[in-house]
């Protein structure tokens, strides 16, 4: 393998709970407004419908949970409540990074033996200020950030490092966004699921059937494994 690329978010550090707490945060500040399974649905419509204008991120979900507020009120919710909803989702700017355990024991051996790239998707911002602050940066001999991992990314960022598909191993959490897509340009994918996993990156068992790749448990079953 010429290339070893990992995921970021919830395969190398701890990310969806912090999403998922600030979410239950905002369901507890407008509860006086609207019933809960309701805020739930209108929100995750807002996320997926900013998506094309907003792209991922702690920044495009705080404008998501701003618009959610305000359409769910009929624009009753008053400047306070707004400031409120900010203030909340700016921890998901600066939360202490969580580094998964056995990361950083996999990555110290796998460094010296193959080049590693972070992959991930998301604001750049936002994405390079969680890399810097994970200590992990120095394995990596390359950081790749997209606005969205699917095929055409992918085959952009392995004609961009001169790498053949066959040549390429993708390592993260998400069946959607890092296994599926390089499988289907000819890669090789290794999902590691984790505990918490966005709705958005969930797909069916119909999607699944003939595809090949490897499920670890661990991260630490890597070093076996390669």
């Amino acid at each position: 393998m010429k290339l070893i690329a990992f995921d970021a978010d919830d395969t190398l550090w701890v990310n969806e709970p912090n999403y998922v707490d600030v979410k239950q945060k905002l369901c507890e500040l407008l509860s006086h407004h609207i019933d809960q399974d309701t805020l739930a649905e209108r929100f995750y419509d807002a996320q997926i419908r900013n998506l094309n204008t907003f792209g991922y991120g702690a920044k495009s979900f705080i404008l998501s949970m701003i618009e959610t507020a305000i359409e769910l009120t009929n624009g009753a919710i008053t400047g306070t409540e707004i400031q409120q909803i900010i203030d909340v989702g700016r921890k998901l700017i600066d939360f202490p990074i969580d580094v998964l355990d056995g990361v950083h024991d996999v990555l110290e051996i796998l460094s010296k033996k193959f080049d590693l790239m972070i992959l991930t998707k998301g604001d750049l911002f936002d994405q390079e200020s969680k890399i810097a602050r994970s200590g992990l940066v120095h394995y990596f001999k390359h950081v790749e950030i997209v606005s969205e991992k699917n095929e055409q990314a992918y085959q952009r960022v392995l004609h961009r490092y001169n790498v053949q598909p066959a040549d390429f191993l993708m390592i993260g959490n998400s069946l959607k966004s890092d296994i599926l897509p390089v499988v289907h340009i000819g890669g090789r994918a290794i999902y590691i699921p984790y505990a918490v996993t966005w709705v958005h990156e969930r797909v069916t068992d119909s999607q699944l059937v003939g595809k090949s790749f490897t499920t670890l448990t661990s991260v630490r079953e890597l070093l076996d494994l390669l």
